[in-house]
């Protein structure tokens, strides 16, 4: 017998549920997550914003109204993009054969790197219409990702999925419905590492709180490229790290043991891994060029 904690029994995905007239309304933790991230995002941007000496020119580079209209767009390019980027990265033979579940969002299926992507993509189109530099527009949203980022895993924590290897370390959780995917020789009871909580806390808390410095301590903000590229390279840095005791999706399993996607002998990456790196390297390019070009 070893030390485990049980998940909460008290926890559950939804937080109430409707029946109305035969139809079944719910208000989910992960989809709270998403709004309270939306807006807690945009309170800060206008925070921020209300400083105009943090920003290149001591000039804000936006104004209120134009963050509430960029809103709109992220959530769709959000929302968008991470349901494709769900099916092209993680289950393309499924969705492929079932076109029609592609619009089934409501049961679940998002990638963080496709709404990153769809997010990117939707904010540089808003910069260009409105005549936004797109450094400062991609810094003020890559200072307000952690936040979501957070909340996010939480809700994945509540939700008890995304768990990690089995582990025989105190903090392990015992998650509903994990004991049956243990190794058969497993020693112990079937404790999972909680992974979530780890990326909450890498990804969100501490992320979030390093960028929160360079912008009010080190005049980041001004060092157009700079944030964008912390946030990148620390994303990136922290999901790979995170990875290793993460579980990979079902489909991967069943492809590799190790739930490798890019295999050299005896080591390889994960899906997770594969599609941070890029965003290392990228981050980590984005801070050197504004740290060459300095405060503007």
């Amino acid at each position: 017998m070893h030390a485990l904690i049980d998940f909460p029994s008290f926890l559950r995905p939804e937080i109430f549920s409707l029946d109305l007239g035969g139809f079944s309304f719910a208000l989910r933790w992960y989809a709270l997550a998403y709004i309270a991230g939306f807006v807690i995002g945009w309170r800060v941007i206008l925070r921020t914003l209300r400083r105009p000496t943090l920003w290149p020119g001591l000039e804000a580079p936006m104004r209120g109204e134009q963050v509430e209209a960029l809103l709109t767009w992220i959530i769709i390019g959000v929302i968008l993009g991470g349901r494709l980027g769900f099916v092209l990265f993680y289950q393309p033979a499924f969705y492929l054969a079932h076109p029609a579940q592609i619009l089934r969002v409501w049961e679940g299926g998002m990638s963080f790197h496709g709404g990153l992507a769809g997010a990117t993509l939707a904010g540089f189109w808003f910069a260009r219409r409105k005549g936004i530099a797109a450094s400062a527009l991609g810094d003020a949203m890559a200072m307000v990702i952690p936040i979501g980022l957070g909340l996010g895993r939480l809700a994945n924590f509540i939700n008890a999925e995304l768990w990690g290897h089995p582990t025989t370390l105190p903090w392990g959780v015992r998650f509903p419905g994990s004991g049956g995917l243990c190794p058969q020789d497993w020693p112990y009871e079937c404790a999972r590492h909680p992974t979530q909580l780890y990326e909450a806390g890498m990804e969100g808390l501490l992320l979030g709180l390093v960028i929160w410095w360079l912008v009010t301590r080190r005049d980041a903000l001004r060092m157009p490229w700079l944030v964008t590229g912390v946030f990148l390279a620390g994303y990136g840095l922290a999901r790979m790290i995170v990875e290793i005791w993460r579980m990979p999706d079902d489909q991967f399993l069943a492809a590799d043991p190790a739930g490798y996607v890019v295999r050299l002998g005896d080591i390889g990456l994960t899906m997770g891994q594969t599609l941070s790196l890029p965003m290392v390297l990228i981050g980590a390019a984005l801070i050197i060029h504004a740290r060459r070009r300095g405060p503007q």
